[in-house]
């Protein structure tokens, strides 16, 4: 029985996993926000809330502490300490947010993005989906000699090898 016990294993070895926990925070840091599986997301939150809390003691042991953990990335932990750990002084824990997404479509993962709660609003733009019927009208408004001259560029009609046979004797 596994009672107590928290690592999420994310099916990778121990280094594998420590590379790849390192890696998302340190994309974190620069992105501000970071898209992945939810189970990945998981697993980084509880390691990004640690590295801010570092960056909040502003020490000389804590920064090495940082750079011992993402992997010597100086212009990570550099913005951590400086940009990230003040923008969260007041705050107590809870220094990021996961917003689920959905599912993959390749694979059906479910996906969601890790973000820092106190971080600057970004809104992704939306692509509004055409509706039912949208597409098929806007297609009969083209008219016929437009349509022939769109499928005449679409595909070039292939020789069969007979005859490109034929033409090169």
């Amino acid at each position: 029985m596994r009672h107590q016990i928290k690592t999420i294993k994310l099916g990778r070895s121990q280094a594998h996993r420590d590379a790849l926990i390192a890696n998302q925070i340190c994309s974190l840091i620069a992105e501000e926000r970071i898209k992945t599986t939810l189970a990945k997301a998981k697993a980084v939150r509880p390691y990004a809330e640690k590295m801010v809390t570092l960056g909040k003691k502003n020490t000389l042991h804590a920064r090495r502490t940082a750079l011992a953990h993402l992997r010597h990335n100086e212009d990570a932990v550099k913005r951590l300490f400086d940009e990230i750990a003040p923008r969260c002084a007041a705050r107590k824990g809870g220094y990021t947010r996961i917003v689920k997404l959905g599912n993959r479509n390749s694979d059906a993962a479910p996906m969601a993005l890790l973000e820092w709660v106190d971080g600057p609003a970004v809104e992704e733009p939306t692509e509004p989906t055409p509706k039912k019927g949208e597409k098929k009208a806007a297609a009969e408004k083209k008219p016929a000699k437009e349509k022939a001259a769109a499928a005449s560029e679409e595909k070039p009609k292939r020789a069969s090898k007979k005859k490109e046979a034929a033409a090169a004797e």
